[in-house]
């Protein structure tokens, strides 16, 4: 059955790779940006669309708000990296927020910093991965029929790219990436070009359309209202930010250097596209709504439900580049691939924060260990099952999804400044050197400014999204608290529980006596190999014991038993409703009350069989009595194999075949004892 499923598993991910090869999987900053950073440069492909979509709400003569709304997402993009690159240099482990809030501000508000993200790494997925679906499906019809099975299929392959280790992921994923990048800014350069010098017309294919106003002349708190909800619309854009500071360890040396320039990069190149193409869009006159079949006309008719309103990216490079141009097609490739790529950020996130709430026991253990790959293989499988169903209950609709998004992040970036504030208080009680005191209150501003900023930007995300979705991302969250909490306290139950005593306890008495007991049906090789097993332990007591449920079977055993002349006492226990469990476990708590001080052995002879479907035909009853001895104290179960030519086959059979690409190769005993003598 391993063999079965290893081939598989070595041609999807590859050969696995040696602990001490994890510094090959390190990254560079010109490969570290795509993986970490491909969300927040993703974004600017939805991001504008996300303003103008909210500010349609009070009509076309609303958009002359957007420049302010560009600027003010800019100053806060810029807050944040500054921020970030503090937290970079002072916590290069990889814990990021959480590891910030829980030492700053205790482990309470480390716990709530890693429910928001792990709520934001889920939904980053889907939300990029629906978005992409929905750039790529009005140019392919298929795609749009089956948004929620493509979707789930782009899930499954970037799931599998990602098994098969981070710096492999990131080699693919930075061709797309860098194309998308170099296509933005392409298309601004050459618009504004267009625009100042040469004096052109650009116009996007919605130019000439009318946006019906759901609500006509809005003013005072309604505008503000409206306002701010389409500014926390834009911050989308930042989602992803904080990727950078949770992946330092996946960095090259020196790993906190090169994670504040990759951030800082990041940053200077997300604001740059976003305002470009906000500035394109308000000068091509690109039209947006969120209801486009009744509220966006054409020569005074609504569009209709057969329309299919095209991102702003695409309207914008059609108007620059020209309907169908090369340029125009590389980049709504490039888009589109990038939209699912941008995933990567929450793939490379998501996984190695498990790995440190895990270590923490907030989370199952199993995620705190790598794969073969060296990637944390059960993380990533984790973050693509919660994302796919997030993207099946909701229909991959991007529109519906982003009214979830950025609640989560923006609770990590207020607790993780406001416990950075406190990190640099006292460090600042304890230096005495000036200088280092300067860069300290320097630091502490730009958190402290950061702190204030983001929280801002969380209670108008709360009270603006709140209605429109943002209650099912809080209570993702509350799932996750209290999830990691129950489970925090059942590691630390059961380490309380074992633990070991430093005085004298039952555990390290000896025993009085053993009473060993050796299950049989018939006699048969697996039973005389088990009775001279039990033999070798020196028991105190050694008996046979067969359960009577055929009384003719019964008394053939018995018969040869005397036969035989085998010298240990078997014991048969009736059995009048023909079960074979019951009186065992009632034969064996009877041994235990009698004795409470002794150790009762039951030995079991097992077979050993080579193919999978001869594991439902043998040992199927061994295995509930040992499920229910577990239970029992004071019970140690040993097995006792007997190999059938069928597993003797099976070994036969792994060596000659062919190795699946990553199989340790290690050849046969003789080989190796020859190889090892000759290097001596």
């Amino acid at each position: 059955m391993s063999k079965l499923t290893d081939v598989p598993k070595r041609i999807l991910i590859g050969r696995a790779l040696r602990s001490d090869r994890l510094g090959e999987t390190l990254l560079p900053k010109r490969i570290a940006l795509p993986v970490f950073a491909s969300d927040p440069l993703s974004s600017v492909a939805y991001a504008p669309g996300e303003v103008l979509l909210v500010l349609s709400i009070a009509g076309v003569s609303a958009y002359h708000f957007s420049p302010w709304i560009a600027v003010a997402v800019v100053v806060l993009m810029f807050t944040v990296v500054a921020s970030y690159r503090q937290n970079v240099h002072a916590y290069p482990s990889g814990g990021g927020d959480y590891e910030v809030a829980t030492t700053n501000l205790g482990p309470k508000a480390g716990l709530t910093v890693a429910s928001a993200l792990l709520v934001d790494y889920v939904l980053t997925v889907a939300v990029s991965i629906s978005s992409g679906i929905e750039n790529l499906g009005s140019a392919i019809p298929f795609v749009v029929e089956h948004k929620v099975f493509c979707a789930i299929a782009v899930i499954v392959l970037l799931t599998l790219m990602n098994l098969r280790g981070v710096r492999e992921s990131g080699t693919v994923f930075a061709i797309p990436t860098y194309v998308f990048v170099a296509g933005v800014f392409s298309m601004i350069a050459w618009g504004a070009f267009r625009g100042v010098v040469l004096g052109d017309e650009m116009r996007a294919p919605t130019a000439d359309y009318v946006i019906k106003p759901e609500h006509q002349g809005l003013a005072g708190f309604a505008l503000l209202f409206l306002l701010l909800r389409a500014f926390s619309s834009g911050c989308a854009a930042l989602t992803g930010v904080e990727a950078i500071s949770n992946g330092v360890p996946a960095f090259r040396k020196p790993k906190s250097k090169n994670a504040a320039t990759t951030l800082a990069l990041m940053g200077l190149l997300a604001v740059t596209m976003f305002c470009g193409i906000i500035a394109l869009a308000r000068a091509t006159d690109v039209r947006m709504a969120e209801n486009p079949a009744a509220d966006l006309f054409h020569n005074g008719v609504p569009v209709g439900a057969g329309y299919v309103q095209h991102p702003v990216i695409a309207q914008v490079a059609e108007a620059v580049f020209g309907d169908g141009s090369f340029m125009f097609i590389l980049l709504a490739a490039a888009t589109a691939l990038v939209l699912f790529l941008a995933a990567n950020t929450a793939y490379n996130g998501f996984p190695l924060l498990g790995s440190i709430l895990a270590q923490d026991r907030y989370l199952p253990r199993q995620l705190h260990t790598r794969g073969d790959r060296l990637a944390f293989s059960n993380g990533i499988v984790l973050l693509a099952g919660a994302a796919g169903l997030l993207v099946w209950v909701y229909g991959a609709d991007s529109t519906r999804l982003i009214q979830l998004y950025i609640v989560g992040v923006f609770v990590s970036f207020t607790l993780s400044q406001t416990g950075m504030v406190r990190h640099w208080n006292r460090h600042l009680a304890t230096e005495k050197d000036q200088a280092k005191r300067r860069h300290m209150i320097r630091s502490r501003g730009i958190n402290a400014f950061g702190a204030f900023f983001t929280g801002l930007v969380l209670v108008v995300v709360l009270i603006t999204k709140f209605t429109h979705g943002a209650w099912v991302a809080l209570l993702g969250m509350v799932i996750f608290y209290v999830t990691m909490t129950a489970i925090r306290k059942h590691y630390d139950r059961v380490a309380e529980e074992i633990a070991a005593p430093e005085g004298p306890s039952d555990e390290t008495i000896r025993p009085s006596r053993v009473h060993s007991v050796v299950l049989i049906s018939k006699i048969h090789r697996p039973t005389l190999r088990a009775l001279s097993y039990a033999k070798l332990l020196r028991s105190d007591t050694l008996e046979a014991l067969s359960v009577n449920v055929d009384p003719a079977e019964t008394k053939a055993l018995r018969d040869e038993w005397e036969r035989r002349g085998i010298d240990v006492p078997l014991k048969v226990l009736d059995s009048p409703y023909r079960e074979i469990t019951r009186p065992v476990i009632e034969y064996v708590k009877g041994l235990r009350k009698e004795s409470p001080r002794d150790v009762v052995s039951v030995i079991i002879p097992e077979y050993v069989v080579g193919h999978w479907y001869e594991h439902l035909l043998h040992n199927q009853s061994a295995l509930r009595l040992k499920g229910r001895l577990l239970f029992t104290p004071g019970v140690m179960v040993t097995s006792v194999p007997y190999q059938l030519a069928s597993s003797e086959a099976a070994k036969r059979r792994a060596r000659k075949e062919w190795n699946a690409p990553g199989s340790v190769r290690r050849g046969p005993a003789e080989t190796r004892a020859k190889e090892s003598s000759g290097s001596q």
